[in-house]
Parts: structure tokens; C-alpha cells; sequence
């Protein structure tokens, strides 16, 4: 059976109309906005994904093909396009990563019995039937992580500062429940839109509040705008910051981190203290293989997306209410490097 091609454009489809032989991939993948950093590692991995199906035979002798629509615009564009997309036949399945604010418009706007799996960190809460969330909630991602570093790191004044939208918030509600039962206390929280012209008020939060811990709850580039100018004050040298959102692009345009005070709660790293993380490892081999040496990274966000692919085109298998949600994680900017703290989460 043929390779997958690169995705296809959805108009492209319409067009050319359905085939019997082919099962289509509905990828709502971010190719503007914030997170459209992580795009060129997410379309690489789902490629991958595709093409791994194909080569064993496809999905009962379909071949996998993947359409590409972006999901970095307003919640309401991109519902309606999908919708539409996907009442015209042009996809039989819709695998995304994006904002929850998209997620929370496409599950209220797509059509009884559509299939979509959603595979970044989600805001929690109820999903309609049909859809399957294959990321953490923000207790699930947040609340080891937190709690080690209000003990580990002595940090217990605490600022929350993340974008205005539904994930954030949600973020920042498990956080106060969770740094309140660690004996540390929020002193201070904002919420700001997408693309902050001015992170000032930001940066003078965290001095006036004598912060000793930052929750950052924003996405892809601007989250690597706030961190640049979070060191540019001085404030890296002494203030400790945790992301639920900083996976290896991020990190890669931040130009590396090497002070020790920035760290991820993404649920895969290319690394850990004890050792390389295999399964990223042996993801990347086969990505450069595929797309040679200059073949993006692979990120989480990315490694997400894979997953939801072969989830997507893998044979039903009985009524699937989900899966279990990855394991908590903690890694330390290093450098280029996201190394994983083992050992810290059990508690």
C-alpha cells in the first residue's frame, strides 16, 4: 500500500470528492497564532503516524490519508470550517491539538456521532460522546509538580499569570487547591489575551508580590516572549517558574535555559536524569528517517498527536470512554534539553 502523501488540502478533497478506498484524517493542527511554532513537528509526527499505518496494510485495506486545517484561528472560524469539512465527507475522523478554547467550540458544534480525539492537556471537565481526550487535566498535570517545588524549592508565595481563556483558568484552579493544601498561598494572578503587547505589569506583579513561584498558563510563542523578558529583569536568578505548556520548540527558541529555574509539566522529554526517554528516541530516528536530518523535533505536543493518529485509525475495539491520562511529569530546562527530575512525583 502506498506511503501517506502530505496532508492534503481539505478544498482539494471536496473537490475531488469521497473514495471507498481511503479513510480520512481531519488534522486540526495549529498553522497560525501562538502555537504555530509546535505545526512543523506536529505534521511531520502525524505523517509518520499515517505512513506506519499504511505500511501494515492500512485500516481493513483503506489507505490513511490525512487533511490539514488549522486550528490557530478564533474558536468560532475554525468550528465552522471543520463542521462543514466534515458534514461534506472531506474527513471521516478529526484528530487535533489546539487551544481548549477550539476544543470546547468543536465539541459543541460538530455533528451527534463524529469522532474526534483531542491530544494536548485539556481544561477538564465533561466531553460528549464521540470525542475522546487523550491529554491531562490540570490537576492530573499540575499538582505532583507544584507540590515538589513548594517543598523542594521552598517556593510559597506563589503568582499565576496565564492567557484569558478557558485552559488557564481552569489551570489556575487546580493550582489554588493544590498550593493551598501544600501550605503555600497565590499572591497575585492575571490573565491577559493572546499576544500581551506589554508584559510589564506582568514582570511588576511578580517583584511587587515578593513572588517566590510563577505558573505560566500561556502557549507557544507567548509563552517564549514572557520567559525572554522574565530573564531580561533579572527575575530567572531567583524566582522559580513551572509550564504546563513549555515542550522542545519553545524551548529551542528561548535559545536554552541554563539556570535551573524553569521548569515543564509536559507529559514527554527527550531525556531524563536517569536516561533517555526511548520512546522519544526511537520517534525521532524514525521521523529522520522519513524527513532527513533536518527533520523537526519531536516534541510533546507532536508525540501527542501521533498517538491521537494511530488512535484514530486503529480498529474499534468495543465502546472506548478514553484512555488513562500520562503519567505526571517534572522536567528542568538544561540547556536545549528538558531533563526529567525522576523519582519527585510520588508523593
Amino acid at each position: 500500500m502506498p506511503g501517506s502523501p502530505r496532508p492534503l488540502d481539505p478544498w482539494d478533497v471536496l473537490l475531488a470528492g469521497p473514495r471507498p478506498d481511503v479513510l480520512r484524517v481531519g488534522l486540526a493542527v495549529p498553522l497560525s497564532g501562538p502555537l504555530a511554532l509546535t505545526a512543523p513537528s506536529a505534521l511531520d509526527l502525524a505523517g509518520l503516524a499515517a505512513e506506519e499505518a499504511n505500511a501494515a496494510g492500512g485500516v481493513d485495506g483503506r489507505e490513511v490519508q490525512l487533511v490539514a486545517v488549522d486550528s490557530g484561528r478564533a474558536p468560532a472560524v475554525v468550528a465552522a470550517e471543520v463542521t462543514s469539512l466534515f458534514q461534506a465527507g472531506v474527513f471521516d475522523v478529526l484528530v487535533g491539538f489546539h487551544t481548549s478554547d477550539v476544543h470546547r467550540e468543536l465539541e459543541a458544534t460538530l455533528p451527534p456521532g463524529a469522532r474526534y480525539v483531542f491530544t494536548p492537556p485539556h481544561e477538564g471537565g465533561r466531553r460528549r460522546a464521540g470525542v475522546v481526550r487523550t491529554g491531562a487535566s490540570p490537576l492530573e498535570q499540575h499538582a505532583a509538580a507544584l507540590r515538589w517545588l513548594v517543598h523542594a524549592r521552598r517556593a510559597r508565595r506563589w503568582v499565576l499569570l496565564g492567557t484569558d481563556y478557558v485552559w488557564p483558568r481552569a489551570v489556575h484552579r487546580a493550582a489554588r487547591r493544590v498550593l493551598a493544601d501544600a501550605g503555600a498561598e497565590v499572591v497575585g494572578e492575571a490573565l491577559v489575551p493572546f499576544g500581551p503587547a506589554d508584559t510589564g505589569p506582568l514582570l511588576d506583579l511578580v517583584r511587587r508580590t515578593r513572588a517566590e513561584g510563577v505558573l505560566l498558563s500561556m502557549v507557544g510563542r507567548d509563552l517564549v516572549t514572557f520567559n525572554r523578558e522574565f530573564a531580561r529583569a533579572g527575575l530567572d536568578r531567583r524566582v522559580v517558574r513551572l509550564s504546563g505548556a513549555l515542550e522542545e520548540n519553545g524551548l529551542y527558541a528561548l535559545g536554552g535555559d541554563a539556570t535551573g529555574e524553569l521548569y515543564a509539566c509536559m507529559p514527554s522529554f527527550a531525556a531524563a536524569d536517569d536516561g533517555p526517554d526511548e520512546g522519544q528516541l526511537a520517534l525521532q530516528e524514525r521521523s529522520v528517517r522519513r524527513s532527513g536530518p533536518s527533520a523537526p523535533v519531536v516534541c510533546a505536543y507532536a508525540r501527542g498527536l501521533y498517538d491521537g493518529v494511530r488512535l484514530a485509525v486503529s480498529p474499534p475495539r468495543g465502546a472506548r470512554r478514553g484512555r488513562p491520562a500520562p503519567a505526571a511529569r517534572l522536567a528542568r530546562a538544561d540547556g536545549l534539553l528538558l531533563r526529567e527530575l525522576p523519582g519527585l512525583l510520588s508523593a
